[in-house]
C-alpha cells in the first residue's frame, strides 16, 4: 500500500544547471521523450501527433494563471508580499475575480512579522486611472491568512486589479523574478478560466500548428479545469508517504467531457491526459462515479475526493471505467447538470490502479515530489531509466523544461 512508501526511493540528483530557467524561443521546439513497452527514444515535441493513435482523446487542463503576487509597502517603508492562493468570499473563482467590492482570499504573506497590525495599501495603475487597493489581515488559517481586499473604485473588478498590479507567481525553484515575457510564456495557448497560481506546464509546449496536426489525425481534444495551487510545489518532507497531507484543489468538469470519455471507453480508444493535473482530475472523476455506482449521493454543495479514497476499497468492488463514467453521465443527465464542481486531494502513487488513462504527456519533475510518484505509478520502477535517459541526453527539467510521452506499463 502507498502508505508505507519510502520517499527516499524516489529521490535523484538534479543539478541546478539542468533546471530550465527560461522557455525555449519556440514552444514546440522542446524535446519529447517517448517511453513505450520498456523502450525509450526521443524527438521534437512538434512531432507528437505522429506518435498518437488516431481517435485518441487528449485531455487538457485549461486553467489560467492569475497575477497572484501583490506588493505592498508598510508604514515603516518596508516591503511586504501577499500571494493569493484561493478565494474564500465569494468562494467561486469567477464571482470573486469579477467582484467590484470587498473580497476575501486565503493568502501567504511574505514578511508577515513586519506587519504588526492594521490595514496596508498599495496604488495600482489601471487603464482607467490609479486605484488604491487595501489589505486587511483578518485571521490565521493554519499557515496562510484570510486577507480582505477592498479598493476605492467600484468600476474595477478584483481580477482587473490583479492583472494590472499583480505579478505572475513563478515556481520557487526557478530562482528568479518574473519578467514581462512570463505573462505570455507561463500560460498555455488555450488557457481560459482564471484561478491558478501555477501553470499546468505539460501544456506549455502546444502550439496552433501542433493542434492542426492533431486534428488532421482525428485526435480529439477535451478540457477540464483544475486550478493549480501552491501545494503543487510542496515536497514530501516525511520519509513515509502515509504521513504526507496532499493539498486540495478545485476542479470543474463539463458534461461534454464526460460524454467524450464515455464514447472513448466504448470505442476502447486511448485517453491521454496532458499533465499531472489533468490525470488527477480524470481519475477523480472515476472515483466520483464509483460513489454513484455504489449508491452514494453527491452533496449539493459539491464533492471532495480524498487522498486515500482509492486505496480503501477492495479491488473486487471497483466497477469498470465504463460503468463508473456511465453512472456519472446518467447522474448529470438526471440532475440536468452541465458542470460538475468539487475538490480533489487524490494522491496517485505506486500501487494506484489507473482506471482511465492509457498514457501521460508530462514534463520532468522534482525529486521526492508527488508528481514523480504519479509518474512512477504509471510506468513503475522504469521511471529511473526514463530520468537517467533524460539526464544523459541533456533534457531540460521542470516547468520550462522538455516533455515526455509515457505509455502505461502493464506492471
Amino acid at each position: 500500500m502507498p502508505y508505507e512508501i519510502d520517499i527516499n526511493e524516489y529521490d535523484y540528483e538534479l543539478p541546478d544547471e539542468r533546471v530550465a530557467k527560461y522557455p525555449l524561443p519556440q514552444r514546440d521546439a522542446s524535446k519529447l521523450l517517448i517511453f513505450k513497452d520498456g523502450a525509450i527514444r526521443h524527438q521534437l515535441f512538434r512531432e507528437l501527433p505522429l506518435q498518437l493513435p488516431e481517435q485518441s482523446l487528449l485531455v487538457f487542463n485549461n486553467t489560467r494563471v492569475i497575477h497572484a503576487r501583490l506588493h505592498f509597502t508598510l508604514p515603516s517603508g518596508r516591503g511586504l508580499e501577499i500571494l493569493c492562493l484561493e478565494p474564500l468570499t465569494p468562494q467561486d473563482y469567477q464571482q470573486n475575480l469579477s467582484s467590484n467590492h470587498t473580497v476575501h482570499w486565503k493568502c501567504l504573506v511574505g514578511g508577515n512579522r513586519k506587519w504588526k497590525s492594521g490595514e496596508i495599501s498599495t496604488t495600482i495603475n489601471t487603464p482607467t486611472g490609479e486605484v488604491v487597493l487595501t489589505a486587511h489581515r483578518t485571521e490565521r488559517l493554519d499557515g496562510p491568512f484570510r486577507i480582505a481586499f477592498s479598493w476605492d473604485n467600484a468600476q474595477i473588478s478584483f481580477g482587473e486589479l490583479l492583472a494590472a498590479g499583480g505579478i505572475i507567481p513563478l515556481p520557487p525553484y526557478l530562482n528568479r523574478e518574473s519578467e514581462s515575457s512570463d505573462s505570455d510564456r507561463y500560460q498555455t495557448v488555450y488557457a481560459e478560466p482564471e484561478g491558478s497560481v501555477a501553470a499546468p506546464t505539460a501544456g506549455l509546449h502546444f502550439t496552433d500548428s501542433v493542434f492542426e496536426q492533431l486534428a488532421a489525425r482525428n485526435i480529439e481534444r477535451g478540457f477540464v479545469t483544475l486550478h493549480v495551487g501552491a501545494g503543487t510545489f510542496k515536497p514530501v518532507t516525511t520519509d513515509r508517504l502515509g504521513e504526507h497531507d496532499m493539498h486540495r484543489e478545485s476542479i470543474f468538469v463539463e458534461r461534454k467531457l464526460v460524454d467524450q470519455l464515455v464514447t472513448r471507453l466504448e470505442q476502447n480508444a486511448p485517453i491521454i491526459p496532458v499533465g499531472t493535473t489533468s490525470m488527477r482530475t480524470l481519475e477523480s472523476l472515476y472515483w466520483l462515479g464509483v460513489r454513484l455506482h455504489r449508491g452514494i449521493a453527491i452533496p449539493e454543495q459539491g464533492f471532495t475526493i480524498n487522498q486515500w479514497e482509492p486505496y480503501e476499497l477492495e479491488a473486487s468492488a471497483y466497477p469498470t471505467a465504463g460503468e463508473s463514467l456511465k453512472a456519472l453521465q446518467n447522474f448529470m443527465e438526471v440532475q440536468q447538470l452541465d458542470l460538475l464542481e468539487g475538490y480533489t486531494q487524490l494522491l496517485i502513487a505506486p500501487g494506484y490502479p489507473s482506471r482511465l488513462v492509457s498514457g501521460l504527456i508530462t514534463n520532468f519533475h522534482q525529486p521526492r515530489s508527488t508528481l514523480l510518484l504519479l509518474v512512477a505509478s504509471l510506468i513503475g520502477e522504469q521511471w529511473q531509466q526514463v530520468y537517467r535517459y533524460a539526464m544523459e541526453n541533456d533534457f531540460r527539467f521542470l516547468s520550462y523544461g522538455d516533455s515526455s510521452l509515457l505509455w502505461r506499463s502493464s506492471q
